[in-house]
């Protein structure tokens, strides 16, 4: 599977994606969330308040208890600011 970072974050972590193959205990993406930022300190410190982020499965919006089985691409989109 792999992990797309947008924005700020991708900048942060110094890069646009990952490949994973998270444990069978991860099965959805907020428990995805918590595994990544369990691996990664940088992405720990700059995810520090989950609840801000957006999530998407295979290029849709959904929600932190969606399940992550079959998914081919999770993406990560920090929230932004507008002018």
């Amino acid at each position: 599977m792999k992990v797309l970072y947008f924005a700020w974050l991708r900048e942060r972590l110094n890069r646009a994606s990952d490949e994973i193959d998270p444990p069978a205990e991860v099965k959805t993406l907020a428990d995805l969330v918590h595994w990544l930022r369990a691996r990664d300190e940088a992405l720990d410190i700059a995810m520090a308040n989950p609840a801000l982020f957006k999530l998407s499965r295979d290029a849709r919006i959904v929600s932190p208890d969606t399940p992550i089985a079959g998914a081919r691409e999770i993406a990560i989109l920090p929230p932004m600011t507008g002018g």
